[in-house]
């Protein structure tokens, strides 16, 4: 009998008596701390509710001073803040989980004015500098405060004081941003993006100072997209930095970037970048509604991002570029596409984004043509390989030996007599070890990581093959393979590949070169019919729209006057023709320059 009550502690855990073990699941009572907690819960909706009548005071006290006075408030200006101060503070203790959380600090002060005004600031330690905040806000408020006349308290036959507020904001204050917040969830939401909120007693509001101080990595070169020619600086974690590279490239005013707020947890800062005037309106309104109509608490980085933005979410295919060097986002916001970029994430999104963009890489346009042509065959060529070698190999052994040459097909007999496997399972089993070799190469710290892809790719398929287990035309097939799909610029594309090769292989087994070209025929429709935020995943080619630019091939730069028609850009024309004037022939019109009205020539 105590068996089974053993057994049924171990299958239920709620059940077990023991006062010993820890557990989430004990029944009974509800433990203090959690009664504490409901107790803090309900301070804090009796705060919020207490806030929302204030707020409704304000405005109702707002639109009776709109029908009075000419200059009505600004209904951005209605605060749901109280004019004490301990009210405040006591609010925001509770929001913060204070005193249990010691990140926050609540520093109450006076300004040194003559009678002196009770204030606090309010940061979150390790997310706000203390160098600023000590030079720049509390320095000015404590000790030169003073000497500021419009704070000092007026005689009786002179006007009232000016807004404490407003002079604090305007005139003590010598940070390069300082503004007044009016509604509690503004105030908190930056402070915990690392800025400092001063509140003042008497003010129904806060100042708001720009303190942002947590660490942050320094600009390094790229990890996965290395070049030989061209830039050497990649994206970091910060927001604010990630879009500074590319403004460094792209001078223009028209370049914008939209913040938008995503998580309800993380509250992860989203930066949607264009250009006003080239990317088409309906692509830039897509995509905010796509990124503000998300409702979960978690957005760590922008792969979360992407999945939960793209059209079909459930391909293998990726539908939006991840790229970490700041280059190639200038280069496709000068096209018309539209960046994305998420708080502390070292990448950016480009949407939309096409097959062939996939394929392509920053150091094609950085070479001479006739190299950027040969280097995008060549991965072309390295993705047809990287998915039949494998299949073309099973459908030839097992099915066509006609299509083998006599003397190959009499060497591959010879080197699998002593295999005891199916060409089959026996090329299964290697692409599964090479896999294998391949992610434990990656995961295991690279101090040991290239030794640990010595031992699995050489001696342990040295060893196999000696060992009669597998056979060398499948140790040549698998290499060849895994080589030509790391050939592949984007790290999610190689990833698809990889998996594709194994349905190829299946299908094949079954149906020879008959399913080779099923799976072949299905994956062109597949991709014909996938889109990315709209546009044709294998545009220009299909639906084809002549002129086709910059796809398969890739023309000279200076041939390249107009930009990508799929992205339906405002402004399709990227440079003159001829960009380079001294090409024009002496006295030929301009094509850009317009007709006269009658006709004739200038």
């Amino acid at each position: 009998m105590k068996l089974w009550q053993r057994l049924g502690a171990l299958m239920d855990p709620a059940a077990s008596d023991s006062s010993k073990q820890f557990s989430l699941g004990n029944r009974g009572r509800q433990p203090n701390s959690e009664r504490q907690g409901t107790e803090r819960i309900l301070r804090e909706v009796k705060g919020e509710t207490a806030a929302i009548g204030r707020r409704i005071e304000h405005l109702l006290a707002a639109q009776e001073q709109a029908r009075e006075q000419e200059r009505p408030k600004p209904l951005e200006e209605v605060s749901d803040l109280s004019a004490k101060l301990d009210e405040n503070l006591e609010r925001i203790r509770t929001l913060f989980r204070a005193p249990a959380n010691k990140d926050l600090v609540i520093r109450e002060l006076q300004i040194a004015t003559q009678p002196p005004l009770k204030a606090a600031i309010v940061f979150l330690e390790g997310m706000a500098k203390n160098e600023t905040i000590n030079n720049n806000i509390l320095g000015p408020l404590m000790l030169y405060a003073h000497l500021d006349h419009h704070l000092q308290p007026a005689p009786p036959q002179l006007p009232a004081l000016r807004d404490p507020l407003r002079v604090v904001t305007e005139r003590l204050l010598p940070t390069n941003q300082a503004a007044a917040k009016y509604l509690m969830h503004e105030i908190t939401s930056a402070i915990l993006y690392g800025d400092t909120a001063i509140l003042i007693d008497g003010c129904n509001a806060a100042v708001v100072c720009e303190t942002k101080g947590f660490p942050l990595r320094s600009v390094s070169e790229p990890k996965q997209e290395q070049a030989v020619r061209g830039a050497h600086d990649a994206f970091n974690e910060s927001f604010r930095i990630n879009v500074a590279l590319v403004r460094k490239r792209l001078k223009d005013p028209r370049l914008v970037t939209e913040i938008i707020e995503a998580g309800e947890v993380t509250r992860t800062y989203v930066g949607i970048t264009y250009l006003d005037g080239i990317a088409a309106p309906k692509l830039v309104e897509e995509v905010k509604r796509r990124v503000g109509g998300l409702k979960l608490d978690y957005v760590g980085e922008a792969g979360i991002l992407e999945q939960m933005i793209e059209d079909r979410p459930y391909s293998l295919f990726p539908q939006a570029l991840v790229t970490e060097r700041p280059d190639r986002v200038a280069g496709y916001l000068s096209e018309g596409t539209v960046a994305i970029f998420a708080d502390n994430s070292p990448a950016a999104l480009v949407v939309p984004v096409t097959w062939w963009a996939l394929m392509q890489t920053s150091e094609d346009y950085h070479l001479r043509w006739p190299i950027g042509i040969f280097l995008r065959w060549l991965r072309l060529a390295a993705i047809a390989i990287a998915l039949t070698a494998g299949a073309i190999y099973i459908a030839a052994v097992n099915y066509h030996h006609e299509m083998i040459p006599t003397e190959l097909m009499l060497s591959i007999a010879a080197s699998r007599e002593q295999v005891p496997f199916p060409a089959a399972l026996e090329l299964l089993t290697m692409e599964f070890a090479f896999e294998l070799v391949k992610e434990a190469g990656t995961r295991i710290p690279s101090i040991i990581g290239p030794t640990i892809g010595i031992v699995g790719g050489l001696i342990l398929g040295q060893a196999a093959v000696q060992a009669k287990l597998f056979s060398p035309i499948v140790v040549i097939i698998t290499a060849i393979a895994g080589l030509a799909a790391s050939a592949v610029p984007n790290y999610a594309t190689a990833f698809s590949l990889r998996i594709l090769r194994f349905i190829f292989i299946a299908f094949a087994m079954v149906l020879g070169l008959y399913g080779l070209a099923a799976v072949a025929f299905g994956l062109m429709v597949y991709l014909s019919g996938l889109r990315s935020f709209g546009v044709p995943y294998l545009s220009p080619l299909a639906p084809r729209r002549p002129p086709i630019p910059d796809a398969v091939n890739r023309p000279g730069i200076m041939n390249m006057e107009m930009r990508p028609a799929h992205l339906r850009p405002v402004d399709q024309r990227r440079q003159q023709d001829p960009s380079r004037v001294w090409d024009q022939p002496a006295g030929a019109k301009k094509k850009d320059q317009p007709e006269p009205p009658d006709g004739r020539g200038g």
